[in-house]
């Protein structure tokens, strides 16, 4: 697929950098977390103790969605409204709706 292809969406306004710096750092703990569940179950670690890692690394990225979905909505869905694209609130509870199913 060529890049005028794609139907990927861009924010109008850049993610602060201490706010990208802090989803990158909560993302790292994540992979590091299932790098280690993966370990674990190579070396054949007792059951109870692998799903605690899971349940770790779970919890993390769902933190990491969580402060996506609230910057998505102080920032893009808020542009938007101003904007007059009222769609974007259809959107928005879509997201939180498969976002509060987790």
């Amino acid at each position: 697929m060529s890049t005028q292809e794609c139907e990927c969406k861009y924010k109008s306004t850049p993610r602060d950098e201490e706010f990208q710096a802090n989803l990158q750092r909560r993302l790292n703990r994540a992979i590091g977390q299932l790098g280690g569940v993966k370990a674990m179950l190579d070396d054949n670690r007792y059951c109870g103790d692998v799903l605690l890692q899971l349940a770790a690394a779970e919890k993390a990225i769902h933190r990491v969605s969580e402060l996506v979905l609230e910057n998505h909505l102080h920032t893009c869905v808020v542009e938007q409204v101003r904007e007059g694209n009222e769609d974007v609130v259809d959107e928005a509870m879509d997201l939180i709706r498969k976002f509060g199913s987790r």
